[in-house]
């Protein structure tokens, strides 16, 4: 049952994007013959355009990782069922739309984040809400990653050997490609070898710091890594991942293809497993795994400042979240196919993918040990990838918040790119200190709200340029009741629970919500001009 999971969803993932992303293509008016941000706009740090295997690792490296992995195990709470069909339905008509969608809207309007497009859709009101949110949010984000891949370091050292060599193995490969004319594919095979090679070195030479070191270590990269031009680190290093991801789904996919392992768990457990609802729920446990707003912000942030034709908005766009569908599933399986019981006894969701990855890979002759510590490895370099890439997305945020958009040269030292990454910074800093625990169990639903409010301006926009706009309309509707329930859940749990921090940060969502639905509604069926 397990392996006809898996070639089910990847059937249906290769045929929607054949004929769905067409569509979107179609009515979208996607054209290849335009010129793209990256090179009306080009400045050698920001606006640089990529080809598309690199500009897709990038992406694909970012929004990526440990999400579509923690979430559906998580979810696997309510039986395998219920979260295979979001996985699949959301990916194709939900996450697909709207990742696709960020992208093209972005550089449709110069390769600015959505809270520009918001501004020239709906006002400026509506982009300075939209700024601070997202802002607030992706602090939560330089958080918590910062904190988890510092804590993975001083847990399993060899991993810090490893990142560390990747990060230079990534610059000299950018400086060989982008400088020194040495042709893609040779220094695709190369710099595979040499990820290869650091997995080893790192398993034979571990680094051992403490916690505060590697805290203050991480900060310090961020800053530079999100500042430095594209094509010199995240270009190369989010590309070279992606391999990584690659020989990860592709050991999976084998693996269960041999193995062939039975699922033990039920398909479905019930609408209320301890308290918690399927609905909202299991919508934003998955998260990632079907729908996340976080790449609405990847999508029109960096990904729309790297495009080189509008004929890569289909695949990086979209097929980037079916490829992201595909490893939900694999995640999934990982979490049914040993019960409940060993469930809990493996302890994080990581190590319940790693183990079962390791488990399904020794059908193809990888020792499970060897096959475990690569799978841990992977996801320990995505989140590096997925940290560094909020710094930039945040730096970006803060910078177009205080752009003032009648002038060409912009006199605000906020907008200084050093600037406002340093803030940015600093603030996660001192948010991963005092202990970002306190907030971050309202991010699922603060992230979906995201992904809501990105499908509201993606509906807005489409409908003010006389294009179809269903596609974006319905999902946005679908996530915006997502995310109201979700929240007046929270909002209510808490308020039991005296835990008045969340009941504040709750209802702050639950009204910046209400806002924009009521803004939005004004564009979408009264056809009025934008609200200043």
């Amino acid at each position: 049952m397990a392996l006809s999971l898996i070639l089910i969803a990847i059937v249906i993932f290769l045929i929607a994007y054949v004929t769905y992303g067409a569509w979107l293509c179609k009515k979208w008016g996607i054209d290849p013959k335009r010129k793209t941000p990256a090179h009306t706009m080009s400045d050698g740090v920001d606006y640089v355009p990529a080809k598309t295997p690199v500009l897709l690792g990038h992406h694909f490296a970012s929004i990526a990782g440990a999400g579509p992995i923690v979430g559906p195990i998580a979810a696997a709470m309510f039986g395998w069922l219920p979260v295979f069909l979001w996985i699949i339905i959301g990916s194709i008509f939900v996450g697909g739309v709207h990742d696709m969608g960020a992208l093209f809207a972005s550089i449709r309007h110069g390769g600015k984040s959505l809270g520009n497009i918001i501004d020239e859709n709906l006002g400026k009101s509506g982009k300075k809400l939209f700024s601070i949110f997202a802002w607030l949010t992706l602090l939560l984000v330089v958080a918590a990653f910062t904190n988890i891949v510092a804590g993975t370091f001083v847990a399993t050292p060899a991993v810090a050997t490893t990142s560390i060599l990747f990060i230079i193995i990534a610059i000299v490969f950018g400086l060989a490609v982008n400088r020194g004319g040495v042709g893609l594919i040779p220094a695709t095979i190369v710099g595979v070898a040499l990820i290869a090679l650091s997995i080893w070195l790192g398993l034979r030479f571990p680094l051992v710091l403490s916690m505060n070191t590697w805290i203050v270590i991480i900060l310090v990269y961020i800053f530079i890594a999100s500042t430095a031009p594209v094509w010199i680190l995240l270009q190369p290093r989010d590309y070279l991942n992606s391999y990584l991801l690659y020989a990860m789904l592709a050991g999976a996919i084998l693996g269960l293809i041999m193995y062939r392992p039975n699922i033990v768990a039920p398909a479905v457990v019930g609408f209320n497993v301890n308290g918690s609802y399927m609905f909202p729920i299991l919508f934003v446990t998955v998260a990632c795994g079907a729908i996340s707003g976080f790449h609405s912000l990847v999508s029109s942030g960096t990904t729309a400042k790297q495009l080189n034709s509008e004929k890569d908005v289909k695949p990086i766009g979209y097929g980037s979240m079916l490829i992201e569908g595909i490893l939900a599933v694999v995640a999934l399986i990982t979490a049914v196919y040993i019960g409940a019981d060993k469930l809990g006894s493996l302890g994080s969701a990581t190590n319940v993918f790693a183990d079962g990855v390791g488990t399904f890979m020794t059908a193809i002759g990888i020792n499970k040990d060897i096959g475990t510590t690569f799978i841990a490895l992977s996801i320990s370099a995505f989140a590096l990838t997925s940290l560094d890439t909020a710094t930039r997305l945040g730096r970006f945020v803060f910078q177009e918040y205080f752009e003032d958009k009648n002038k060409d040269v912009q006199t605000s030292p906020l907008t200084n790119r050093f600037v406002a990454t340093g803030i940015t910074v600093v603030l996660g800093g001192l948010l991963t200190v005092a202990g970002y625990e306190k907030v971050w169990p309202i991010f699922g639903s603060a992230n979906q709200l995201l992904a809501a409010l990105a499908l509201l301006t993606l509906a807005v926009w489409l409908k003010k340029e006389g294009k179809s706009n269903k596609m974006a309309t319905i999902p946005m509707i679908f996530m915006v009741c997502v995310t109201l329930v979700a929240l007046a859940q929270l909002v209510q749990a808490n308020i039991v629970a005296s835990n008045y921090i969340l009941v504040f940060f709750g209802v702050v969502l639950f009204v910046l919500a209400l806002v924009f639905m009521k803004q939005s509604y004004k564009v979408l069926f009264k056809k009025e001009s934008k609200i200043q």
